[in-house]
């Protein structure tokens, strides 16, 4: 049975914790101010939507496809990105809080995390080439045999990545917090 189509549709404070959000391609929607939270949003298919203020903690995302979807401001706590469908997937990530999410494998190539709360965040194994951690704050997030080739961690805190487990060719890095990636040799830098 095909899903039905929805497009450059504005849905706002809803409420999809008790009653889902209907089964869809959803295209050019914009949905602010919805909760989300422990809810479904499993098997839907989101094309250029944006998501604002919303509450998408610990909702199930599994067979969803993102691709080119925005989230602002979200709280996005407890995610399993892995579940998705990985077909085309593409995110930006602006002033959200994304703490025990995982990225578990995901081919997640020049996404940006803006202004973002990543705590005990999982990328393991995920290809993070390209990425843009502009402002966010990293600290026990795992990186582990992660792909971090030319991914800009400048203005990032908190991060811990051992160069020897991760790809780090031409990854970027500001002097202030060049001790994230030798954390692991207990050296003393002043």
């Amino acid at each position: 049975m095909d899903k039905p189509f929805i497009a450059d549709k504005e849905f706002k404070g809803q409420d999809y914790t008790k009653n889902r959000l209907p089964l869809g391609e959803y295209e050019n929607c914009v949905f602010v101010n919805c909760d989300f939270s422990d809810g479904f949003l499993d098997n839907n298919i989101f094309l250029e939507c944006e998501f604002e203020e919303c509450n998408l903690s610990n909702a199930n995302l599994k067979h969803s496809q993102f691709k080119e979807v925005v989230f602002r401001g979200c709280k996005m706590m407890g995610l399993r990105f892995e579940d998705c469908s990985d077909f085309l997937i593409s995110f930006k990530f602006v002033q959200c809080s994304l703490n025990l999410s995982s990225f578990y494998q995901l081919p997640l190539r020049n996404t940006v995390f803006e202004d973002c709360k990543l705590l005990e965040v999982d990328f393991t194994e995920a290809d993070l080439s390209g990425a843009s951690f502009k402002r966010s704050e990293l600290h026990q997030a795992v990186f582990d045999q992660t792909v971090l080739e030319k991914a800009d961690f400048r203005e990032a805190v908190g991060f811990q990545i051992d160069p020897e487990q991760n790809r780090l060719k031409k990854a970027r890095f500001s002097r202030d917090t060049i001790e994230g990636l030798l954390i692991k040799y207990d050296l003393l830098i002043s």
